[in-house]
């Protein structure tokens, strides 16, 4: 469980950057910075959203090369990492670590778009530095739906150590580091709550 910060968990929670839906959803591309952990989503070289993200922790990198949006769902949950639990007893685990005889259910990673087998950008708690155990790419709650919205099955997703981008957008106001921030309790993660946990999507 993460340290309580009231002040910090509001303004993580009220993040949001501007974003403007694709005319064409066929010429939209999404280029990923590793260095400067940014996205761009763009359209025929014009910005639509530039997003702080979380990536890959040293031991466990964000693969890079060229990939595409391969899968999308809104409701997916990882299938072998997660909760079990058993009436009001609830136990963080891995599937294969389940006690006998307990229920498991996935930790739910919202918005899930796969562009690599086992890897995909998802709404998870975005902190300043390399974080991900899975080697995923973790989006901004407030973010993550906007994601969705503007790509597609089949957009092409450029991952590399720098962008030819970061000199102009890399440099964005940011959240709160969520490392300090107090975590949501287990029963958001059991149900559904966490997948409609962000503000109504607004775009420009």
């Amino acid at each position: 469980m993460k340290a309580a910060s009231g002040g910090a968990l509001a303004a993580y929670q009220a993040y949001d950057r501007p974003a403007t839906p694709p005319q064409n959803p066929a010429a939209v591309q999404v280029k990923v910075s590793l260095s400067k952990q940014r996205a761009y989503v763009m359209e025929d070289g014009e910005m639509l959203m530039v997003m702080p993200v979380s990536i890959g922790k040293p031991d466990s990198p964000t693969p890079t090369g060229t990939f595409r949006i391969s899968r999308k769902e809104h409701k997916h949950r990882d299938s072998t990492r997660g909760y079990a639990y058993r009436g009001k007893r609830v136990h963080k685990c891995g599937l294969e670590n389940k006690p006998s005889g307990w229920s498991f259910k996935g930790t739910p990673m919202p918005y899930w778009c796969e562009f690599k087998p086992s890897y995909g950008f998802h709404t998870g708690w975005v902190r300043h530095s390399p974080c991900t155990s899975d080697g995923c790419i973790r989006m901004h709650e407030n973010l993550a739906p906007k994601f969705f919205r503007m790509v597609s099955v089949g957009t092409p997703v450029n991952i590399s150590y720098s962008q030819p981008e970061d000199a102009r957008w890399a440099y964005i106001p940011l959240h709160p580091d969520a490392g300090p921030l107090p975590d949501h309790p287990t029963s958001m993660y059991l149900g559904d709550g966490y997948f409609t946990h962000h503000k109504t999507p607004v775009f420009d």
